[in-house]
């Protein structure tokens, strides 16, 4: 069963909380970074993105922007601008967007059930991203951003989380830049929070890694390192948990994830488009934005007009974790065998765009000449990623995209 642990959160007071928090550090390059903290001297990216305070530093991972990140973490903990609670917690932190809120718990995930499967994961890690973070952890000694983690639902978790909102004021609460709502409240009742643990224990037997795989790997990884550094070592160190916000599955909504390609492999639109008939029922929709509506339809955009993509029977597999994707649809039938895109990872020919931004982004890059063509999909739902997971299996890359991001800088998990 999961081990979700409360810990004493390191965190800022209220009135600077909303400039503190700002997004995730892998969402942005080192510009957009200074751009967003320009203005804000208590910005945690001046500690994840801490570069943007090292001028004419180049390597980002160099030394210097580490040292530079460990005195800023020092000197915002010296100036009151983060501080630690004094008793174990869990915490509920909420995010709201289109009028949808989803209510998750802040709690130390255990290092232990990363490594025996118990978090269980469906992406694939690239081990230089995770070295980055492990490099800053070492530093900072803590957990300085949370991942984003996922569990069946429990009534009796969900109906703890209801009576602490309901009847407590938040201790955040604001609109972020982007219009996300972001909500937070301290769980203050030590039954309360002993009630969590013990259903966590007997009620969760596994968490789910929605996004951050790479650093989910990274804080197990420093958990099993600082164990191996350790002759003392009981079990019950802060180390042996990583910090992780648990939503439970009922209330996620995975966004679309969408392909742009540069070149269609040398074929002309017309044959292009007849080679796509042998596979797929292929309906000219006009000018105007066409999104697909169900799984196993796509969108094409080409050369000003949008095109409904029907996959025809024995194209898929509904009975198979991985066949049922959409995104494997479009990779065996379209991006190898017609345009000869077999590895997603290196390809320079395709690029990604988060659901996020819209269908009318897919528009924009073709009109303008930089991409070719648009491939539209129906998004992935969070049954078919537990399926996944629960299968051992992995998804392509970017199959998932989830919104709103979590702010990082409410909460920060010490490790010793």
């Amino acid at each position: 069963m999961a081990k979700v642990k409360p810990f004493r959160g390191l965190r800022p007071p209220q009135e600077i909380a909303k400039e503190l928090a700002c997004l995730p550090y892998d969402v942005m390059n080192s510009e957009e970074a200074a751009q967003m903290a320009k203005g804000k001297e208590t910005s945690l990216l001046r500690i994840t993105r801490a570069e943007i305070e090292c001028p004419g530093v180049d390597d980002i991972h160099s030394e210097a922007v580490y040292n530079k990140a460990l005195e800023n973490f020092r000197m915002f903990q010296e100036k009151g601008w983060l501080v630690q609670d004094d008793t174990p917690r869990y915490y509920i932190y909420a995010q709201t967007m289109n009028g949808r809120t989803q209510y998750g718990i802040v709690g130390g995930a255990a290092c232990s059930d990363y490594e025996e499967g118990l978090i269980k994961k469906h992406e694939l890690t690239r081990p230089e991203k995770e070295e980055d973070r492990m490099v800053l952890t070492r530093y900072l000694d803590a957990n300085i951003e949370p991942v984003f983690f996922s569990y069946k639902a429990v009534p009796e978790i969900d109906a703890i989380v209801e009576e602490v909102v309901t009847n407590n004021t938040p201790d955040y609460d604001f609109t972020a830049e982007d219009g996300f709502g972001h909500h937070f409240w301290v769980v203050y009742d030590a039954d309360k929070n002993k009630a969590i643990e013990t259903l966590f224990e007997e009620k969760v037997p596994c968490t789910y890694v929605a996004d951050g795989h790479h650093r989910t790997a990274a804080a197990a990884r420093i958990g099993i390192e600082k164990t191996a550094q350790n002759p003392n070592h009981t079990g019950e160190e802060e180390y042996n948990f990583f910090m992780a916000v648990h939503f439970p599955d009922n209330q996620l909504q995975i966004i679309d994830y969408n392909r742009l390609v540069t070149d269609l492999n040398g074929l002309s639109d017309n044959a292009f488009l007849a080679e796509l008939n042998k596979a797929f029922e292929v309906e000219n929709m006009g000018t105007e934005i066409y999104k697909p509506g169900r799984l196993h339809e796509f969108s094409l955009y080409l050369s000003g007009s949008w095109y409904k993509l029907t996959a025809r029977q024995g194209t898929f597999n509904d009975e198979d974790p991985i066949g049922v994707l959409d995104v494997t649809i479009l990779s065996e039938q379209v991006l190898g065998p017609l345009l000869d895109i077999t590895d997603l990872r290196t390809s320079k020919r395709i690029d990604f765009v988060g659901g996020i931004r819209g269908l009318g982004e897919l528009k924009k890059r073709v009109d303008s000449g930089e991409m070719k063509a648009a491939f539209a999909l129906y998004p992935v739902s969070m049954q078919q990623l537990i399926n996944i997971a629960d299968s051992g299996n992995i998804m392509p890359p970017k199959t998932t995209w989830f919104e709103p991001k979590l702010r990082s800088g409410l909460l920060i998990h010490k490790l010793g």
